[in-house]
């Protein structure tokens, strides 16, 4: 997991600090593609697009909103919020976070994977064997077969 230091000093005197900090691991270990960075003065979580903040940091839990949150795919009971948009998961402490962080993971996941384009397989064209094609002076293809 890549830490970026200046994330890592937002987070000191913060009144649940050793919290976000848990909450902040559990969200980068989840998947190699994620990253952190500051944005309006709080932590946020991206991959191809901002996933979620933390919120109302001077309090003594932590409140992480996931801006995109409704769009995410699968079902997730901690995950507050009937809006078009934003989905909260509220944390009161350490035994919370982990209690959670299975749940915290698979949002982490789907999101990365919601984020990612399907993958195309392109399709090799068979070589043609037995025929050449060549150009005439008159610029048509005439198709000249092998021997055999």
């Amino acid at each position: 997991m890549k830490r970026n230091p200046i994330v890592d000093r937002w987070f000191r005197g913060k009144p649940a600090e050793r919290t976000l900090r848990r909450v902040r691991d559990v969200i980068m270990w989840s998947d190699s593609r994620m990253t952190e960075y500051l944005k309006h003065g709080t932590v946020q979580f991206a991959y191809k697009g901002d996933m979620a903040n933390f919120i109302q940091v001077g309090a003594k839990t932590v409140t992480l909103m996931f801006n995109r949150g409704a769009r995410i795919p699968g079902s997730f009971p901690h995950l507050e919020g009937s809006g078009p948009s934003a989905r909260f998961i509220r944390l009161a402490d350490l035994t919370e976070v982990e209690d959670r962080t299975v749940e915290l993971n698979r949002i982490v996941v789907a999101w990365c994977e919601m984020m990612s384009p399907p993958r195309i397989l392109s399709l090799r064209k068979p070589k043609r064997a037995l025929a050449k094609k060549k150009k005439t002076a008159a610029g048509k293809t005439q198709v000249k077969s092998k021997p055999k």
